[in-house]
Order: C-alpha cells, then structure tokens, then sequence
C-alpha cells in the first residue's frame, strides 16, 4: 500500500508537468484538422543529367531571344524627334523686330517654384519641374495646345515640332513682315514626363526633352541604384503593358536592345532582390536563403554558401531542387541530383537555379533513426527509474 503510495507521488508530478511545463505550447484541444481521405499527390521527379542540363540549356536561349524580340518592338531613338504638348514654354525670334520676339529679360520661370536665368536653364534641358505658374518671359503652351502670337493671332501647337511651329509662325506673320526671320526653340519641358521608382538614389519624375531619354539614362539621372537593386528585372509600364528588361545583359554583354527608349507617361520601376533569391533547406550547415548574382547560382553554388553538407546527417543522395512552387503551387517541378556520382558532382555546377528555388537535402536514415531514440530514451528512463524506486 505504501508502495502504490509512493508511487503516485512520483508519477502524478510527472503527467501534470505536461501542462504546467514552463515554454510556450499550442493548445489544439479546439482545433478540427480536415482529413479528406484522397490519396496524397504524387509528384515528377527529373533526374539532374547532361541531357537535362542541355534541355535547360536550351531554354534559357529561347528566353533570351524572346527577351531581344520584345525589346525591338519598343520605340528606338531612330529619327526621334521632340513634339511640343501643353504647359511647355516657347521662345520665339521674329529677327529684326523685337517687339515679336520673346523678352529676354534677366530670368523667367521654370515651371516650379523657383525662378533662374535663361542660360542656368538652357544647362539643365532635363529638368523634372512640375506645371505651376505663368511665365511672362516666354509663350506657355495653353491647356488647349495653343500660343498666341502679335499680329498673327491664336495658333494651334501642340503635336508639332519646333521646325514646324517655326513654319507657322512665319506664315501667321507674312501679311504684316516681309519675309518674315523666324526662330523657335523650347525653353522649358514641362509637359511630358517619366517616372523612375523604385531602388534608385532619387526616385522622382524626369522630364522629356528634345534629347532622347533611354532607361540607362533615367536610372543615372535619378542617381544610379541602390545595393539592393535588381537590374535583371528592371518593370517598365507604358499604355498599361508590362515589359520586363534585363539591364544586366547590356552591362555585361554589350545588348543595347535592352536600353530602349522612353516615351511619356513611362513608369520605370527598378525592384529589389527580394524575389530573386534561392532557398537552402535540410542537411546543410547553415540552412539559408541565397541572393541570386546576376541572375545567376547552381547547385554547387547554393550548396557552398550554405556551409556544405553536414557530414554525418546528410543523405547525398537525395538532393532535390523544388521549383515554381510560388506560380504553380500543386504543380512544381522537382528535379533530383544524386552527389555521391562523379558526373553529378560536375552537373550541379552546371544546373542553374531560378528565383525562388528551394535546395532541400535529404537526411541519412541512420541519422533519423537516431533522433528517434533521442526522443524516445528520456521516456524509457523516467520509466526505468520509476520501476526501481517502486520496488
């Protein structure tokens, strides 16, 4: 009787630690875990090959084909020429009659909040300022694309170029100046803009002028990059299209199709490297996601930056790469890389990842065997313990 006694002394302290453990735990007493009885899905797995690697190989050109195809359809800078829109400011020569002629008086205004001189603005033909107040040292552009003209009345601009502005000034002019002299340059661009967001320096908007603005040119302007810019996925939008442009590949190789021209209304977005990273899982050293360099890592690759294999642990094997999971999340693609052959050694230095990858290494069967009995050996010496204090 003393024994039983004694006994439930020991074991009721033991079964209630269960609850009044100190850690955090989840009580699942209220939660109903959904069991639809259907099989588990079964997935494709790809041997890692040469042939494989070719195929992939392969892909990756037509990629790129395609990623040149659909830079050439936008708009080069081949023949571009700048049309003047509402809100610009025009200056205009009438030579020998300067009661025609735009004043040049000490500054005029730049469309912001500031006001500088005409040579300080002739410098900075890129400026990014806003529409704002009337400008009495030149012709604003009105809100229904028209300059008014002394003499020659009320004149529709808008869409035209300078060259053809130029033309119809002095025909406006002809039945009050013979042979009219006329000149006519832009002396502020103000009516057409881009905007660059994203990881540059200086995100903003940047003005269309007469000289043609690419991409290279909008991302210096708006003061280079930041360290976690991704230029391998720079967005452009234009008339609710998305194109995505590898600047990278002109960088390095020299591609201009990539540098292309902008147009008003563009939103070029430089994003960051968050989803351009690989992911290293199981059987590794430092379990670890991977930026992607370039656009570029393998297996080797991701392997060695995660510390390698664990020696005792891992299964080499059993390396699986797991991809479009975040696009295609019942259907992925799982490719497998048996390390303990010598080709396949050389192959994961070959096989390149894609964003988002997941590098998973499987776990020796000795080593799972042992953490079960890490689990399970405390439990059978409490009870061994319990047995030998009871007798």
């Amino acid at each position: 009787m003393l024994k039983r006694y004694f006994t439930s002394l020991i074991v009721l302290p033991i079964l209630s630690g269960c609850v009044t453990a100190p850690g955090n735990y989840l009580d699942t007493s209220r939660l109903q875990t959904e069991t639809s009885g259907q099989p588990a899905e079964v997935y494709q797995v790809k041997s890692i090959n040469a042939t494989l690697i070719t195929e992939e190989a392969g892909a990756r050109r037509d990629a790129e084909r395609a990623q040149e195809q659909l830079s050439r359809q936008l708009a080069g800078s081949d023949g571009y020429v700048y049309h003047v829109a509402p809100q610009d400011i025009l200056g205009i020569t009438v030579w020998d009659h300067p009661e025609l002629t735009t004043p040049a008086g000490a500054g005029f205004s730049s469309g912001g909040n500031t006001t500088q001189t005409l040579a300080d603005t002739l410098k900075q033909p890129y400026s990014a300022a806003l529409p704002g107040q009337s400008d009495p040292y030149g012709q604003t552009v009105a809100a229904d694309g028209t300059i008014f003209i002394p003499f020659g009345g009320r004149l529709h601009v808008a869409g035209k170029t300078v060259v053809q502005i130029r033309d119809q000034v002095a025909a406006s002019l002809v039945r009050f100046v013979r042979d009219p002299q006329v000149d006519v340059r832009v002396l502020s661009y103000r009516s057409q803009k881009v905007q660059v967001t994203g990881e540059v320096k200086t995100p903003g908007p940047l003005a269309i002028s007469d000289v043609p603005l690419t991409l290279v040119d909008a991302v210096t302007r708006s003061g280079g990059t930041t360290a976690e810019a991704d230029l391998q996925r720079v967005r452009l939008v234009r008339k609710k299209q998305l194109y995505v442009l590898d600047v990278n590949r002109m960088l390095d190789r020299g591609d201009m199709t990539q540098d292309v021209m902008l147009q008003a209304g563009d939103v070029i977005n430089v994003p960051d490297r968050v989803d351009s990273r690989v992911f290293v899982m199981g059987e590794v050293k430092t379990p670890t996601p991977l930026p992607m360099y370039k656009g570029r890592l393998t297996i080797a690759d991701a392997l060695t930056q995660a510390g390698g294999i664990l020696d005792a642990d891992a299964n080499p094997r059993q390396i699986y790469v797991m991809r479009g999971m975040k696009d295609q999340p019942t259907t992925p693609e799982v490719f497998h890389l048996d390390m303990t052959q010598p080709d396949s050694i050389m192959l994961s230095a070959q096989f390149q990842l894609k964003p988002m990858d997941v590098v998973y290494v499987g776990t020796a069967a000795s080593t799972t065997f042992n953490r079960v009995l890490q689990q399970v050996l405390p439990t059978l010496q409490t009870l061994f313990y319990l047995k030998q204090l009871t007798r």
